[in-house]
């Protein structure tokens, strides 16, 4: 942390190694701040970045009192090892030349090749791939798979797109991004905006530019590569790291009504995992509105809504053409209904607000189950905390996708392909272990039951540590 700058030579302490120091006289608090304010001062204006920083940094509060080299680790940590911005020219169905920004953030290859989404919207820029690839960090070592962290896309706006020009915008984001990916070196997969559709065309271009076949992108079709259960891990994970919350708090998720956001993979399969378990959600979401179920969605009520989102492309205000039990509420969010038990935000980064909390608390919600990637505000958070609902946290709760992703990495490497229910099976393994690593992690350091700060903690241990044991990387 560069103590150095802050104090004489006698108030530098370092580990037996001399690499990590710290300040003996300065409360560990103090120290944490000044290192927030050094990172801050570099990108001042990557704010969720920034935001996915603090919320870590002072999680690991009792790590760095427990053992304070552990400061310097993260200060390495939260710098990317490599940063890729690159030019995107394609042509639109007149012809005319337009150009998006791409970015590749390769950020920690501490446990494996970098891995990590691909997202196509118009409110990526470098501070939100950042975050994102901070948080894949973490969220990659709960899974127990070797596997590092990444984040990239471009700040192109597929809606309102034809085949045509999504194609061709695919192919030459490809052809500036593969010489930086490979199979042993960066897995990128999809993220909003990038299906099965995209990623076909992107392996498409990669295999034509590089004349091989390798697996360079997870989250492709079962005919040349994919996984099964892959297109439904996000959601099924968090269902299933749910259920490990409702069974060792002895809460009964059949019959529990459930708000769910979003209307894409995440929340589709959200909600299809808690129909199987007999559970009951509600809603469903897009930047339109929601729309609400008063006895809830059924299974050939999602089927329509899976057509309308997947085939047609529609908005979530079309689902209300074919269900006549249905209510659309436009510009509003599904965190108003009442009676509920459990919460899955499935969108976006921070679609709930301190205000939104207030509401979930109010309506009777006891666990807030994260799909989306930080989907609550640091306010929405204290909201939480302070009335005791529980946050399952969405680099844990959420790591399905990637989990199966690893397992998609697996299959190629060993040219073979595994059964459904092997992969499921796995599947929940896996999320099942994140649980415990969390419960674990929070009682160990002190915070029993609060899962935020048990996945950061588990999660951050495991690549300090091998980070430390690496050298000077």
């Amino acid at each position: 942390m560069s103590p150095q700058t802050y104090a004489s030579p006698d108030d530098i302490q370092t580990d037996l190694t001399g690499r990590f120091s710290w300040l003996k006289s300065v409360p560990i608090e103090q120290q944490i701040s000044m290192l927030y304010k050094k990172i801050e001062s570099r990108d001042p204006d990557q704010k969720p970045f920034l935001q996915a920083l603090s919320e870590v940094l002072y999680s690991l509060v009792p790590v760095f009192k427990a053992n304070p080299k552990y400061l310097s680790v993260l200060e390495s940590m939260a710098e990317p090892e490599r940063v890729i911005v690159f030019r995107v020219p394609w042509t639109d169905d007149s012809g005319v030349q337009r150009v998006n920004r791409g970015f590749r953030v390769q950020f920690s290859s501490t446990l494996g090749p970098y891995k990590g989404g691909l997202r196509f919207h118009p409110t990526v820029d470098l501070g939100v791939i950042k975050f994102l690839g901070f948080e894949q960090v973490l969220k990659n070592s709960l899974t127990g798979l070797p596997m590092g962290g990444g984040k990239g896309g471009s700040d192109f706006d597929p809606k309102g797109k034809s085949d045509s020009e999504i194609l061709r915008f695919c192919q030459s984001f490809m052809t500036s991004l593969y010489r930086h990916i490979g199979a042993d070196t960066d897995v990128p997969a999809g993220d909003i905006n990038v299906g099965g559709r995209e990623i076909g065309y992107l392996f498409g271009q990669y295999k034509r530019l590089m004349n091989q076949f390798d697996g360079v992108l997870t989250g492709k079709s079962l005919s040349w590569g994919g996984s099964l259960i892959r297109p439904e891990a996000s959601g099924y994970g968090a269902v299933y790291f749910a259920q490990n919350w409702a069974e060792d708090n002895k809460v009964e998720m059949k019959g529990a009504r459930c708000l769910v956001s979003g209307a894409g993979n995440v929340a589709q399969y959200t909600v299809e995992k808690l129909l199987q378990l007999q559970a009951v959600p509600l809603t469903m979401s897009d930047s339109t509105g929601f729309v609400f179920e008063s006895e809830g969605f059924t299974e050939e009520k999602l089927d329509k809504m899976m057509y309308i989102k997947n085939v047609l492309r529609g908005r979530i205000s079309d689902y209300c053409k074919v269900s006549p039990t249905a209510k659309f509420f436009m510009g509003e969010k599904p965190w108003k209904v009442d009676n509920v038990k459990f919460a899955f935000p499935s969108a976006t980064e921070n679609e709930i607000n301190e205000f939104d909390a207030k509401m979930l608390v109010a309506n009777g919600c006891v666990c807030v189950v994260e799909g989306a990637n930080m989907p609550s505000t640091a306010e929405a958070i204290q909201v939480y905390e302070a009335a005791g609902v529980t946050l399952c946290p969405g680099k844990a709760a959420n790591a399905g996708g990637v989990a199966v992703s690893g397992l998609e990495m697996a299959q190629n490497s060993m040219r073979t392909s595994w059964t459904r229910e092997e992969v499921d099976e796995k599947l929940k393994r896996i999320m099942k272990s994140i649980y415990q690593s969390c419960v674990d992690a929070a009682a160990k350091y002190g915070c029993p039951g609060n899962l935020k700060m048990g996945a950061n903690i588990a999660g951050f241990l495991k690549v300090a540590d091998s980070m430390i044991e690496q050298g000077c990387v």
